[in-house]
């Protein structure tokens, strides 16, 4: 792995990344469209982080084929956007790509590589038709989950406020050469890196988090902290990660564990909009799918009851089909 570099989504998230990775020396790409691609091609890529404000030169276009194949292509897009990825993306795929997903929510190669029973079951929640699947072949994707906090100031300008921690892992938990490569270039980059032997179980932990948290908020326009400090919420947020944890149990990524253990974790961060309250109030499409469709459609794989993350599901849809962003 060299270092050419296409992120693709130039977010809050994904302009973070590929503002590290000029940092240390690659040579990065963006796709982008609208006002990111506009900002990009003329001003570049701008990060603020402790206080400053760097430009960093990126070649930007709508069109992957004008960017060629990449050594590594970043997915940093919400939930929603992939299946439009997936048509696009292979001009940018050679023989040797890498396809690190830095998204929320469960993937969709999450059984690819897994083992067990449920080896290879295509999740209908993140890839109805298979068309992801099919497009990001599972063997060319390495996963990641990122704990850190991003948002995008204005187009091309992304304010990193904290965390810089990514845990990276091969869906088959295999310790390969290009896992060590990939690892070494995010540490270059200034990431505090994890490379895991299991990112199904990391992404799932990230899940049972933000799962409840990310759909509350959007019901209810509140803050972490005031979801938290209501002690009947919080019951309820309880209540789906129980169910969420018995999934986990039954698939073999058990949760070691309290909600109430979790609950502390996330008060550590402070009061913040969560990323699906953002979405909403900016009339994005919200990413419900990858966080609690899917969450359901586990239960059902597993024969886990999942009453309680069905309100939640049925309540957030609701709202978000009244607003036309589901």
């Amino acid at each position: 792995m060299t270092d050419n570099v296409c992120i693709y989504g130039g977010g809050a998230i994904g302009g973070w990344i590929g503002a590290r990775l000029v940092q240390a020396g690659c040579a990065v790409t963006v796709v982008a469209r609208g006002a990111t691609l506009e900002a990009l091609t003329g001003q570049g890529l701008r990060l603020r982080e402790a206080g400053l404000e760097t430009a960093l030169p990126v070649r930007a276009s709508a069109d992957p084929v004008a960017l060629g194949v990449q050594d590594l292509v970043v997915i940093a897009v919400k939930a929603p956007a992939l299946r439009e990825v997936a048509r696009h993306i292979a001009p940018l795929i050679g023989a040797e790509t890498v396809v690190l997903t830095a998204m929320n929510g469960v993937p969709w190669w999450f059984f690819q590589g897994f083992g067990g029973k449920f080896e290879n079951t295509r999740l209908h929640a993140v890839d109805a038709s298979g068309e992801i699947g099919t497009a990001i072949a599972a063997e060319r994707v390495i996963g990641c989950v990122v704990h850190a906090s991003c948002s995008t100031d204005e187009p091309g300008i992304i304010h990193h406020h904290f965390g810089n921690r990514l845990i990276v892992g091969e869906p088959s938990g295999l310790a390969t050469a290009r896992i060590q490569t990939l690892a070494a270039l995010l540490q270059r980059a200034k990431f505090e890196v994890t490379v895991s032997n299991q990112i199904q179980k990391d992404l799932w932990y990230k899940l049972w988090g933000n799962m409840t948290v990310n759909p509350i908020s959007a019901l209810t326009g509140a803050t972490t902290d005031l979801i938290l400090d209501d002690e009947l919420v919080r019951g309820f947020v309880s209540g789906v990660m129980l169910e969420a944890k018995e999934i986990g149990a039954r698939i073999g990524i058990p949760i070691d564990q309290q909600p109430e253990d979790r609950h502390a974790v996330t008060r550590k961060l402070g009061a913040f909009k969560t990323s699906m309250l953002q979405d909403l109030e900016a009339g994005k499409p919200i990413e419900l799918d990858a966080l609690v469709t899917v969450v359901k459609e586990l239960g059902a794989l597993t024969g886990v009851p999942t009453p309680l993350t069905d309100a939640l599901l049925g309540l957030s849809r609701l709202q978000a089909r009244v607003r036309g962003l589901y």
